[in-house]
């Protein structure tokens, strides 16, 4: 016999004396209220004298009422067979990795000592018997609820515009469009050649195997943390944590400007698109960031800034970056932010949320129709400047992107990662095409090969820059020389040299032995 069916058996058997006794105390009851004839008279008398005499001491209050007595315990066992009743009809998992799952969710011990599989199921019976349906449903609402909260703390919030926005956007429409008609026409017509395609992505990649120290210089009196070359590669401009920055020639690294200006370490200095080639030195031609949110505009005859783009103190500005037009410029922010501000307007015109954490980077595609941000909540984003919208969320890494770059064929996105990883994103697909297990550090920075995109470069805390064949993701060199940290890379747009900044004060320039340039 099943146990349930022997327990239930007892159960039926103590109703059934308990029934018996009920009437048996409700005839002695009636038969001592006068159903008994001269025998009840005779016993209601005897009490009478006894209560008189003092002998027999009965207060009110102090009697026992058998007959509540009675219905009570009927009740409360009418109500455990029904509970019996109701928790042998539930349905319970015979998997006890289920069960104890169940067990957990409920907040209830997921095991007791000595307890076994078939015990904790029964237990998990009797606690859902015992809770009832009810509670049941109303905890499966409360978890819908927190996951609709979970999913609402990811939607990236739009704020409403002004005219100078819409303003903006619609020029950055016509200067986007044109560009893009222009890149996917030359696009078309290399596809045609992919066997001469093929012959100069091993042309490059044996130039890139054969690259040295062309030149080291000690840059600053503290780490360098950021380096760029100018459009016409002739300059190379370099921040340190001094809060100086500092311009040197190319390629024979004497210095030709310092820059002072900023008061705390400065995150990054970066050219006008247009700068050294056609725009007038006297202008705007560099932008720069430090860690006290200043953020302040240069140009190539003075040692003082220019200009001063207020607005983000207290928080640090990380990163910043010009839109290929030159127009705009864009800052990433500490407050979970990135803005876009109009130099000619001089105004901000977008301050972006999106990022649970701190934006750290930013980039510009080559069209000049969207931007890629990286944040330390460990996402990436891609934006849509004409519409304003996230058209793409980057999500794989595991820990902060530290650095983002766009292909030149406007559609690759390169991520490195405190996670020591460089992810490639390919926004026709939108997903992760291949991951590089890169570095044993993190990665600082990560850029593109300009023009081609044939390979990438990757800057590492391991002291270590590194050469990656694009689209395969295969090792083509290592370069290692810095004594720290490597902080900053660069590729010059003429493709003769890859420039590096470090922890340890220099910046070193890189060469190929090969005639040819990278």
């Amino acid at each position: 016999m099943d146990s349930d069916e022997e327990s239930e058996t007892q159960f039926i058997a103590k109703r059934q004396k308990i029934l018996q006794y009920g009437s048996l105390e409700q005839k002695e009851k009636q038969r001592l209220a006068g159903g008994g004839g001269m025998e009840g008279s005779l016993a209601s008398e005897a009490i009478k004298i006894g209560i008189a005499s003092g002998n027999i001491n009965i207060s009110k209050g102090a009697t026992l009422d058998l007959e509540k007595e009675y219905e009570q315990s009927q009740a409360e066992l009418l109500a455990d067979f029904e509970k019996r009743k109701k928790a042998k009809k539930i349905q319970v998992s015979t998997d006890d990795s289920e069960v104890k799952a169940h067990l957990r969710q409920l907040g209830e011990p997921i095991c007791l000592f000595g307890e076994g599989p078939a015990d904790r199921r029964e237990r998990l019976r009797q606690v859902i018997a015992a809770r009832g349906e009810d509670t049941l449903r109303k905890q499966k609402v409360e978890e819908e609820i927190n996951k609709k909260k979970r999913e609402e703390e990811n939607i990236t919030w739009y704020h409403e515009g002004n005219e100078s926005l819409k303003d903006a956007r619609l020029w950055i429409a016509e200067y986007s469009i044109p560009r893009a008609k222009a890149r996917i026409h030359k696009e078309k017509q290399e596809s045609h050649f992919a066997a001469q395609k093929s012959v100069f992505s091993q042309d490059i990649q044996k130039r890139m195997r054969s690259v040295t120290n062309e030149c080291s210089q000690i840059g600053d009196t503290r780490p360098l943390s950021h380096c760029q070359f100018s459009p016409n590669g002739k300059m190379i401009a370099t921040a340190s944590w001094s809060g100086l920055c500092k311009l040197w020639s190319v390629p024979d690294c004497q210095e030709i400007r310092t820059l002072r200006g900023h008061n705390c370490n400065v995150g990054a200095i970066v050219f006008h698109p247009r700068a050294t080639i056609d725009l007038d030195n006297t202008a705007c031609c560099m932008a720069s960031c430090s860690q006290d949110g200043a953020v302040k505009l240069w140009n190539l005859v003075g040692d003082e800034p220019v200009a001063d783009i207020e607005g983000h103190a207290p928080y640090r500005v990380s990163r910043l970056a010009y839109h290929p037009s030159g127009r705009f410029l864009a800052t990433c922010c500490f407050d979970n932010s990135w803005r876009l501000w109009d130099l000619e307007a001089q105004d901000e015109i977008l301050h972006q949320e999106g990022h649970s954490k701190p934006v750290y980077d930013i980039c510009f595609q080559c069209d000049g129709a969207l931007a890629a941000t990286g944040g330390l909540d460990a996402y990436g984003r891609v934006w849509d400047l004409r519409t304003g919208r996230c058209i793409m969320f980057l999500e794989g890494h595991l820990k902060s992107v530290l650095a983002v770059d766009f292909g030149p064929d406007g559609y690759h996105i390169a991520t490195g990662s405190e996670d020591n990883t460089a992810k490639i994103w390919d926004i026709r697909q939108r997903k992760c095409v291949y991951t590089i297990p890169a570095h044993k550090n993190l990665i600082s920075k990560i850029k593109f090969q300009p023009n081609h995109g044939r390979y990438l470069v990757t800057a590492s805390y391991d002291s270590t820059a590194k050469v990656w064949a694009h689209p395969v993701g295969a090792p083509i060199k290592n370069l290692a020389g810095h004594e720290g940290k490597v902080m900053g890379v660069d590729i010059s747009p003429d493709l003769q040299y890859i420039a590096t900044v470090s922890f340890d004060r220099t910046f070193k320039l890189w060469a190929s032995e090969v005639k040819g340039g990278l």
